[in-house]
């Protein structure tokens, strides 16, 4: 599995909304939090080493109603 984050800029009052529909539609969610700051949501998503990332966030996370712009950050290791 390949991890990713990916930050979420929401249109106004749709932050609520956008979140439940990740966390309820999208089943390579793990988690999603609210955030403050440039971005309103920040997710992880964990996503077979094959699937394409670009087609993933594009085709699945930007296509959710309500979000507006979209930043991926592409995780290589954990540290713990």
């Amino acid at each position: 599995m390949q991890k990713i984050f990916v930050l979420m800029k929401c249109e106004l009052g749709q932050s609520y909304k956008v979140a439940a529909a990740l966390v309820d539609g999208l089943e390579e969610v793990s988690e999603v939090d609210s955030i403050s700051g440039q971005y309103d949501l920040l997710a992880k998503f964990y996503l077979p080493r094959d699937l394409d990332v670009g087609r993933f966030v594009t085709e699945k996370v930007q296509t959710v109603a309500g979000v507006k712009d979209t930043f991926t950050l592409v995780a290589f290791n954990a540290f713990t």
